[in-house]
């Protein structure tokens, strides 16, 4: 589970960068890219197609132009605070109180509406289902949201629906003071069988899209993990059950860690490298698995409100269970 991480630029910010004779003649848009790393080679793309992109005054539009000395601006336009609207999608409401709404979310909805999802997410579900009771201080797109699960993650969600619960949940992520575990059916098994990761986790340089275990700079991110059930020969396991306690809550942390053990979560499409063996893909074939198979199934912590202590726990999603009886055949 990760908290919420904001990468736009501030509202109507400018970017400014004068380039170098002997960083010219690359093309336009790459070159840029290369020198602003905080914006991603499409992002500054569609920047200049928007006319955002000059040098010396010029508004540059061929992003194919080869790149020359100057001076360059980049004005990013503030993002626009579209009002998510009220979508009848159905819930599977765990708990709920005055201040408080805890739901199972399912693979390939989105917790709240971001560029490429504006709709269909957790918060269009919940904005219907809570009315205007939603906590106000995630925002305009993210009301109530205090963290947030990947896309296609499956599991426990717990969304504030008064400002005093938002506060206080807030206070109990930053803290570390809430129990995350989630389950994973990954590629091989790692070793030792359990143990804890330690590591700083970032953006990686090659790809911005993904994080990276960082040997310098990013963030501190702590995963326990456990192997709970080998498939196929203990020697040479080819699939794993892992239980992983959140320690601390980075992007992708999970996915991130595990992959760096070299046991990627099954169907990861983006930290799954190498392939499964041809036993285990049949069984995701099968299984109808689509996604990484990762479910949060347990969150706990005491009501900031009410000071009782609660704990939820969700069964794994029907394409995880299937896969995990198939491979349990192995």
């Amino acid at each position: 589970m990760s908290f919420v991480d904001d990468e736009d630029a501030p509202p109507g910010e400018t970017v400014s960068l004068t380039l170098a004779t002997e960083h010219a003649g690359g093309r336009l848009d790459k070159t840029l890219a290369e020198h602003l790393p905080d914006l991603s080679r499409a992002r500054i793309q569609a920047l200049m197609a928007a006319g955002m992109v000059t040098r010396e005054g010029k508004v540059l539009t061929d992003t194919s132009a080869k790149a020359q000395a100057g001076d360059y601006e980049l004005l990013i336009p503030p993002p626009e605070a579209a009002e998510p609207q009220a979508e009848a999608i159905p819930l599977t409401v765990l708990f709920e109180d005055p201040h408080l709404i805890v739901v199972e979310k399912p693979p390939g909805m989105a917790v709240h509406p971001a560029p490429g999802t504006p709709s269909g997410t957790l918060v269009n579900a919940l904005l219907h289902h809570c009315g205007s009771s939603l906590s106000g201080i995630g925002g305009v797109a993210r009301p109530g949201i205090v963290h947030r699960i990947d896309k296609e993650t499956s599991g426990i969600v717990v969304v504030a629906k008064s400002d005093a619960a938002h506060k206080g949940l807030s206070a109990l992520f930053a803290a570390h003071d809430i129990d995350r575990v989630y389950v994973a059916l990954v590629r091989g098994a790692p070793s030792p069988a359990k143990a804890t990761i330690v590591t700083q986790i970032g953006r990686s340089s090659t790809d911005r899209k993904k994080m990276a275990v960082l040997k310098s700079g990013g963030r501190e991110a702590i995963t326990h993990y456990s192997t709970r059930t080998v498939f196929g020969q203990q020697k040479k396991p080819q699939a794993a059950r892992l239980e992983c306690t959140l320690e601390t809550g980075r992007t992708h942390q999970i996915r991130v860690h595990l992959a760096s053990k070299g046991c990627p979560c099954l169907g990861d499409p983006v930290y799954g490298s190498g392939p499964p063996t041809p036993a285990v893909r049949e069984a995701m074939a099968q299984a109808g698995l689509s996604r990484q198979a990762l479910h949060a199934a347990v969150l706990g912590f005491v009501h900031p409100v009410t000071g009782e202590a609660l704990r939820f726990e969700s069964p794994l999603p029907p394409d995880m269970a299937k896969l995990e009886a198939l491979l349990s055949a192995l």
